[in-house]
């Protein structure tokens, strides 16, 4: 459905699951192992983070909530029973209980107004505050009143349009760095904090400033082609698109070869179709700086 920009639009996320860790070793349990410090989440609401591998991919995405004795994870459901299963092998010694409760909680999205009253859990979006509030709230509870409800794909299509990827919809798990997915951008990565799974490896990334693969807009003048097509310019593969919504989409784009077709105005394309690619306005990134002359 279309909805006017001016309405109070929020939607119930029928893809995304809950998981709950309690226990008085939680916080040190999670510290240990997250991208994030559980801090962010206590003092702001809500926190996006990621649970990596040794080899610093990205094993799982997620938004954090505190919760009683505990914290809440709103994460896709396809990945629950994994996440369990993970974070159960770390678990060790810990005092901490984990516990799938997606039978019980659902998660809602909100955007284009101040979050409403809840009966759960509801803060801003941790990523990008125009993204609207996320909330963690009982299957029974009374929707938010004064809202217009949409769909799951009303949703991404915000999402989407603002250039924000997301795990398991628009890029495979344990196949990209954080900095790949803009995870440093979106505050889904702390550089302050102790160690953690995968941390060596991300830490050395954002010290070099060696990421060239990013995510970024892409846009053209009719819809545009299927995820997994190839961005090209002058025969050369740039990039595939993650994620589209009609005529925009987010692309995972090689900067350095993106920025040199730019300064050869080259045709980009994608499927056939001219393509335009721009950086989202959130990010602190920019275009590389062009090749020095020989």
């Amino acid at each position: 459905m279309e909805t006017s920009t001016t309405q109070q639009c929020y939607a119930i996320l029928p893809d995304r699951g809950v998981i709950a860790v309690t226990g008085p070793d939680v916080r040190h349990f999670l510290d240990n192992i997250l991208t994030i410090d559980t801090e962010a989440a206590l003092r702001d609401g809500a926190a996006y983070g990621g649970l990596l591998t040794p080899q610093g991919k990205v094993q799982f995405d997620f938004i954090l909530f505190p919760a009683a004795d505990g914290f809440l994870f709103d994460l896709p459901a396809a990945t629950v029973a994994d996440f369990v299963r993970r974070l159960g092998l770390y678990r060790l010694r810990a005092q901490v209980a984990i516990a799938d409760r997606s039978a019980d909680l659902a998660v809602l999205a909100g955007w284009d107004g101040a979050a409403p009253e809840v009966t759960g859990s509801i803060a801003p979006d941790p990523r990008e505050p125009r993204l609207g509030w996320r909330a963690i709230v009982p299957r029974d509870a009374t929707e938010p009143s004064g809202w217009v409800r949409t769909t799951p794909e009303d949703y991404a299509a915000h999402r989407i349009a603002m250039g924000i990827p997301e795990g398991g919809a628009d890029f495979a798990y344990g196949d990209v760095f954080p900095h790949d997915v803009d995870m440093d951008q979106l505050r889904g990565v702390d550089f302050r904090k102790g160690c953690y799974i995968g941390q060596e490896v991300v830490s050395r990334m954002e010290h070099r400033g060696t990421a060239r693969r990013r995510v970024i807009r892409i846009e053209a003048a009719t819809d545009l082609p299927a995820p997994g097509t190839e961005v090209t310019a002058d025969g050369r593969v740039l990039g595939t698109i993650a994620a589209t919504t009609g005529g925009r989409g987010i692309a995972m784009i090689r900067l350095d070869r993106a920025r040199e077709a730019l300064d050869a105005s080259a045709q980009v394309t994608a499927g056939g179709i001219a393509v335009t690619l721009s950086i989202p306005d959130w990010a602190r990134f920019g275009w590389p700086e062009p090749a020095a002359a020989e």
